[in-house]
């Protein structure tokens, strides 16, 4: 399941680039704003203080930041997976770049007013 910023412009183009690509549609989603997320982010003992992260809960663990990118990209079709090679750069320099674009992403890529209602094709992959 990845939990994502649901007003989010940048966010929301992740979730709709991993939906078209997760060809065994294995991937579930959930605004950070959903009960739901709330509490499995609670339930491991995080605190969702902000939601300038994109969570993934795969396999019992939560993945955060860049590593979700990682996680994500292994399991997709077409030649996504061999994107992974370059989770040798270590956290310490991959995190604060993507903590930079996180704390800009509203700016950069601009914020919706609610959360992405998913169509009903897709509201089977979303919880609330």
């Amino acid at each position: 399941v990845i939990l994502f910023d649901g007003v989010c412009n940048l966010c929301n183009g992740f979730i709709q680039f991993v939906i078209k690509r997760d060809a065994k549609e294995q991937y579930r989603f959930a605004p950070l704003q959903s009960e739901f997320a709330k509490k499995e982010i609670l339930d491991r003992g995080f605190e969702l203080k902000e939601m300038n992260t994109v969570y993934l809960l795969k396999n019992g663990k939560l993945f955060d930041k860049s590593d979700v990118a990682f996680e994500v990209l292994k399991d997709l079709s077409g030649f996504w997976p061999l994107l992974v090679v370059f989770q040798f750069i270590p956290r310490f320099i991959r995190n604060p770049v993507y903590q930079l674009i996180a704390n800009n992403r509203y700016r950069w890529f601009g914020k919706k007013n609610s959360c992405m209602v998913p169509t009903k094709a897709l509201q089977s992959r979303f919880y609330q």
